[in-house]
């Protein structure tokens, strides 16, 4: 479904704003809703060196955007059983520096690792070898203790992609593309620029002229930001995050890398990190995603999944406002048009039965078991929802009883009470 002109004309207006004030070069921009690229524009006449216009298809570097496909990788072994997210990373890694840190501190950067390697500035240099990159580690280089505070690691994702990579006796490389990208047919997402592809610029400062960026390959640290795509494969991305693919992640394991692990002091509530992801507190709305960033080029990548719909952003530029003009556009885009809630329809007969529903007493708290999309409500003073597991057995779903369970107590097969994590529920104030 397209959207209507005056929503188009924001969101222009949007990215036009960012291009002009920020001095870039050129700026790429989409918005995904319910799983399809409902919109893109560009603005900057630079995308290439000899003045070539941006385009949908036209591919420009995401820098840590790639992070999120690592994360990805790590969590498909975990799913199969090759590694446990506490694992020490000592553990795949014999003999490596942080050897005692786990593979959920790399993957949140709650590890107090030191945030770049040793030597010349890798983003602006040749990349080395595995064997390079650990040789110049040493513990003394952390930042601080782990568990203490998110502290960005790039680093730790290079290591990262040689874990998974022994793990399944490949490439870092081939198992992106095997396990992610051509699941999600991302057929413009690659190591390196093919086909029409942006040069990376930097602005002078006071001149205002284009001075290109270079573009290496960052060998060992590519699991970090090595990665170029474009608007069109990137809205593809956008929409497994809302919509998973099994093949690729399960939604429980999406639910997983969403939920905070790490922050920064100074963020407070507004924004944290999960299992590779990004979270941004858009209140009473949650934005998952990532920021990118590498020589002469921005990228931002944000989605709500509540609301299904999300952003994609990339620019040619070393600073101004793409990595963070993804969410502006979300927020655009709902306040133009915000999302339409589901029609309501009769609900099917429950296979478990209707006697639970309705009023309940925790003590003299009221409380009520509804029913919504097949699923029992418990609400009032304890509030989650329920699944069955077997007869008379639920297991909480969310909220404060996330994974209780509530056990149905029968005398002479009629419901004497409830328990659900010692809380016993009667029918009336107190069972009196």
């Amino acid at each position: 479904m397209s959207l209507r002109s005056d929503t188009a004309a924001a969101l222009y207006a949007e990215i036009a704003a960012a291009q002009s004030e920020g001095k870039l070069p050129s700026v790429n921009a989409g918005v995904v809703r319910d799983g399809e690229l409902v919109w893109t524009g560009s603005r900057g006449r630079f995308a290439t060196a000899d003045g070539a216009l941006p385009g949908a298809d036209v591919q420009y570097r995401v820098g840590s955007i790639t992070k999120t496909l690592t994360a990805i990788l790590v969590l498909q072994c975990r799913d199969d059983g090759l590694l446990g997210l506490n694992d020490a990373i000592g553990k795949h890694l014999p003999g490596i520096a942080f050897g005692d840190r786990t593979i959920r501190h790399l993957l949140a950067h709650s590890g107090g690792m030191n945030a770049e390697p040793e030597g010349p500035w890798w983003e602006r240099n040749p990349g080395v070898s595995f064997d390079e990159l650990t040789a110049a580690m040493d513990d003394s280089q952390a930042a601080g203790s782990a568990d203490q505070r998110h502290h960005y690691s790039n680093l730790g994702y290079g290591l990262l992609g040689e874990i998974v990579a022994r793990l399944r006796g490949s490439t870092w490389l081939e198992l992106v593309q095997e396990r992610i990208l051509d699941p999600l047919e991302m057929r413009r997402t690659s190591y390196f620029p093919t086909g029409a592809a942006a040069q990376g610029f930097s602005v002078h400062p006071f001149g205002g002229q284009l001075v290109p960026e270079p573009a290496y390959d960052s060998g060992a640290m590519a699991p970090a930001g090595q990665l170029w795509s474009t608007i069109e494969d990137l809205a593809r991305y956008a929409s497994f995050w809302i919509d998973p693919v099994p093949e690729v992640l399960s939604r429980d394991t999406i639910d997983e890398m969403a939920a905070p692990v790490a922050s920064d002091p100074r963020e407070g509530l507004t924004a944290s990190y999960g299992l590779g992801l990004r979270l941004i507190a858009d209140d009473p709305h949650l934005l998952i995603g990532h920021t990118g960033s590498m020589p002469g080029f921005l990228a931002g990548l944000f989605v709500d999944r509540v609301r299904r719909v999300g952003a994609v952003t990339l620019g040619n530029a070393t600073y101004g406002r793409v990595a963070s003009l993804a969410p502006d556009l979300v927020r655009t885009l709902t306040a133009y048009e915000p999302p339409i809630a589901q029609e309501w329809v009769p609900e099917p007969t429950l296979a478990q039965g209707t006697d639970l529903l309705g009023h309940w007493y925790w003590g003299n708290t009221p409380l009520t078991i509804s029913v919504s999309a097949g699923i029992l409500q418990l609400s009032g003073g304890l509030t989650t929802r329920l699944s069955p597991l077997a007869p008379d057995l639920y297991q909480g779903r969310d909220g404060y009883l996330a994974g209780e369970k509530l056990h149905v107590i029968r005398t002479n097969n009629t419901i004497s009470h409830l328990n659900i994590a010692t809380f016993v529920l009667t029918r009336t104030p107190y069972g009196a």
